[in-house]
């Protein structure tokens, strides 16, 4: 090789030199930029010069061309890459579940400074105190100023769950939100990360020009999304990176696919549903929306599968809020069953709602179920008996139903003594008197007792003496108020049906917390399990991916010696070239 051709060589080697000391330099600088991958530069051999063919010879007789440089690559691992997604996606699953757990406990246990046990415990004592001397006046107000308390402090907690439940809709939309906006911010990177590596490609097609920080902002976009959602992602051969949620594609290609919310008009529940899968109607005025059936066909979520690490079911804040919040207000109803497993159980606020309000309705009932067997009973014995019965012939009832489509709360209308029941007393059960066991058989209050459906008798907070517990003869009613007494400590009642352990309206809201305690330390234990494996995960990828100062300065010592060869290099040549010519010249 000429001596000329060999100041390109050393040239080659300049270049290199320096395109690794600006990669190294930018990796320094960049060593605190959150999402920043390390890069790398890679350097082979250029083109050999063959200088002569020998058919006799092993090899041909070649010359290297110097050093090229081939690409700045990311250091990355792809299979921690998914590992830390899917794993940080689990960790805030369980943190969701966890904090609604924790909410809902700071609000069982604490209402405007007093506990809601302190309710029950009052109005348990208010029974007792009763008891000793039913025909009092004082006992009488203290009995049903305590059942409006605890009307009032029910009712308080009840609108707390449905507050947080709010709350966690309002989660729900900004997480889709931004769901929504990852999705075109990945689809726009895709852009420009194909315009900068396809247009910038070698005869062989391969890219000498990578668009780095480029992919470190949509690596970070990845990493955010698997927060939200179970997430699977692949590059393509046009550097354009295709991602699926939940099974479906939320970006391919050119395309972000869009997902829009669906609000329940009872409950302003919002429920995710991708725009590609639902079909929209049109208004009168040409305006689109979504019917819920449509958007059911299109949900992004199948909520009714089994929460399992296995079938990676527990991925995702945005799930695990759906979870959390449920899909409207429980009560009681909620509790059956054949409906428990497959509607509320596996949601933190519908569970503890059906729960709490199984309590309140069953001492609200209870309460009354009491009084009207008594009015029933002096009814037996004398057909024109006011015993226990307001002034419109019915019995009287502490809890009433607010009236609302569909039901009544009008108790009595009048006393049947032909057929020996009480006409229309309840519009769900009429109860049937028996004249031979003097009980009205299945009986039962009027259904939907609910936090939300019902309001203390105001005539009886305003004269509680009404209630009386003086029977005509005079003789005062201690075996009503014993009746109501074994309602209070009877255990019959289970927190659910998967519950075998039954409680007393005494100790129910006791079971209730300790019950919301226990599932949040089980979950806290699984949060701190999971936050090892986070870290560990993350941990193992930053030694890959992170930048280390003392790795990167050796790098640099190492690329200025090189830089600094090859300029001694051309030195040499340059003299050889002076010494030749000169000498030559002369």
């Amino acid at each position: 090789m000429s001596l000329m051709g060999s100041l390109y060589i050393g040239v080659s080697g300049l270049q290199t030199s320096q395109n690794a000391l600006n990669t190294t330099a930018h990796n320094i600088s960049n060593n605190d930029t959150t999402g920043y991958v390390r890069q790398q530069i890679l350097q082979s051999d250029s083109s050999y010069d063959t200088i002569k063919h020998n058919v006799h010879a092993v090899s041909k007789q070649q010359v290297g061309l110097g050093v090229v440089y081939s690409k700045t690559r990311q250091v990355r691992d792809v299979f921690l890459d998914a590992t830390y997604r899917r794993e940080s996606g689990r960790s805030a699953f369980y943190e969701v579940s966890a904090d609604a757990l924790g909410e809902v406990e700071n609000l069982l246990d604490e209402m405007n400074g007093e506990t809601f046990q302190e309710s029950i415990h009052d109005l348990w004592l208010a029974v007792q105190e009763m008891s000793k001397d039913p025909g009092s006046a004082v006992t009488q107000g203290l009995f049903v100023e305590r059942c409006s308390e605890f009307l009032a402090r029910s009712q308080s907690v009840y609108e707390g769950l449905c507050d947080y439940q709010d709350s966690l809709n309002q989660t729900v939309k900004k997480n889709v939100t931004r769901i929504n906006e990852i999705a075109e911010q990945i689809k726009v990177l895709n852009d420009q990360i194909r315009n900068i590596e396809i247009s910038n490609t070698n005869e062989h097609g391969m890219s000498f020009e990578k668009a780095n920080d480029l992919r470190d902002t949509r690596n970070a976009l990845l990493d955010e999304l698997a927060t939200y959602g179970n997430i699977q992602y692949e590059e393509d051969m046009d550097c354009t990176v295709w991602v699926q949620l939940e099974g479906e594609d939320l970006v391919r290609g050119e395309i972000a696919y869009k997902i829009l919310l669906y609000e329940a008009p009872d409950t302003g529940f919002y429920t995710p549903f991708w725009e590609k899968n639902a079909r929209p109607s049109v208004d009168n005025e040409g305006n689109r929306y979504y019917t819920e059936e449509e958007a059911n066909k299109g949900r992004v979520f199948d909520l009714s599968r089994v929460i399992s690490s296995d079938l990676n079911t527990d991925i995702g804040a945005l799930k695990s809020s759906l979870l959390a919040r449920g899909d409207h207000r429980a009560n009681y109803t909620d509790l059956l069953a054949d409906r428990y497993d497959y509607e509320i159980s596996q949601s933190v606020c519908m569970n503890v709602m059906a729960e709490f309000d199984q309590l309140v309705h069953g001492i609200a009932t209870a309460i009354n179920d009491v009084i009207a067997q008594a009015a029933y009973d002096a009814k037996a014995i004398n057909p024109s008996s006011t015993y226990l019965m307001d002034d419109n012939g019915n019995p009287i009832q502490v809890f009433l139903k607010v009236a609302s489509d569909g039901y009544d709360n009008t108790g009595v209308h009048e006393w049947d003594s032909t057929e020996g029941h009480a006409a229309n007393y309840n519009i769900e059960h009429t109860g049937t008197y028996n004249v031979a066991t003097g009980k009205v058989d299945d009986y039962q209050a009027e259904s939907l007792y609910t936090c939300t459906n019902m309001q203390i008798n105001m005539d009886l907070l305003r004269q509680p003496t009404k209630l009386g517990f003086v029977k005509i003869d005079g003789q005062v009613d201690f075996a009503t108020m014993e009746k109501l007494k074994e309602k209070f400590t009877s255990e019959d009642m289970a927190l659910n049906p998967n519950v075998k352990k039954k409680s007393s309206f005494v100790d129910y809201y006791g079971d209730l917390v300790s019950q919301v305690a226990n599932s949040g330390s089980i979950y806290n234990s699984i949060i701190d399990s999971q936050d090892k494996t986070v870290t560990a995960t993350s941990n193992a990828r930053e030694q890959i991916i992170g930048v280390s100062q003392d790795e990167e300065l050796t790098f640099m010592i190492r690329f200025q010696n090189a830089y600094n060869a090859s300029s001694r290099y051309i030195n040499v040549v340059d003299d050889m070239l002076e010494h030749i010519i000169n000498t030559l010249a002369m």
